[in-house]
């Protein structure tokens, strides 16, 4: 990518709108959470042992787009089937772009469920392996649409649908991620965790400053005041929400 690829004015802008809306504590709840999270699918997918069933399941429930389709997804594609591709998928010693559009069409079938095929190859990558794989979702970044969190604090020369296959796509993707997160940890704006979690809570927050501001604009104020608050939403976003919710339910 030639060029600055950071719109650094609309992301300090974003900055502090995001903090008018969400304290230090909340940001540490969040990143906590994350790491659960991510323990969690490592535990489960990188334990060396056979993915039947009630694992996959108990890691499909751990992704926002994935939790309530679960079911659905292991029936359509057989958790056999599933667990190969996820092995496939997470193995360093083949090409990346080509792990994604191999695990891709696999879950090919389940065209009725385009939020869960979308975001389920990058969820398994990057919460498993943190440091080394990053996300890519619908809100993050979608091309078909060309909106996302990301595309609004990149520059409008950055082209965040390069790329033939979906693969390739991912990597650009991982390229301008890569920039916000070493210009944000400079700047102050990713710095809420470690890592590429604090990017992800970034441009989670980001998404959901924007989608105030577009509800505010076309939707009544009954159904604006049904909208999660911030702090919410980024957890739903991050697939940690209900995470915390049960783990609260335990603790009571």
């Amino acid at each position: 990518m030639a060029g600055p690829v950071v719109d650094t004015l609309s992301a300090q802008e974003f900055r502090r709108e995001i903090l008018d809306r969400i304290t230090v504590d909340e940001l540490q709840a969040i990143a906590a959470g994350l790491e659960r999270k991510s323990l969690a699918m490592r535990d489960v997918l990188l334990a060396g042992t056979v993915l039947d069933r009630a694992a996959l399941r108990q890691v499909l429930r751990l992704i926002f787009a994935a939790r309530r389709k679960a079911d659905q997804i292991l029936d359509t594609v057989g958790p056999e089937r599933l667990g190969a591709a996820i092995a496939d998928l997470l193995d360093h010693d083949h090409d990346l772009a080509a792990r994604f559009d191999r695990f891709d069409a696999v879950l090919s079938g389940l065209s009725g469920l385009p939020a869960p095929v979308f975001d389920l190859p990058s969820e398994l990558l990057h919460f498993t392996h943190p440091s080394q794989y990053w996300l890519w979702t619908r809100w993050l970044w979608d091309p078909r649409t060309r909106t996302g969190a990301l595309g609004l604090v990149t520059t409008d020369d950055v082209d965040l649908t390069e790329g033939a296959s979906r693969g390739e796509v991912y990597l650009t993707v991982g390229r301008a991620t890569a920039f916000v997160n070493e210009t944000g940890k400079a700047a102050g704006f990713t710095d809420a965790a470690p890592g590429l979690f604090g990017t992800d809570m970034f441009l989670a927050a980001v998404y959901g400053v924007y989608m105030y501001t577009v509800l505010r604009m076309r939707m009544t104020r009954e159904f604006n005041e049904l909208v999660p608050q911030l702090p919410d939403l980024i957890r739903r976003l991050l697939g940690v929400y209900y995470q915390e919710a049960s783990d609260a339910h335990r603790r009571a």
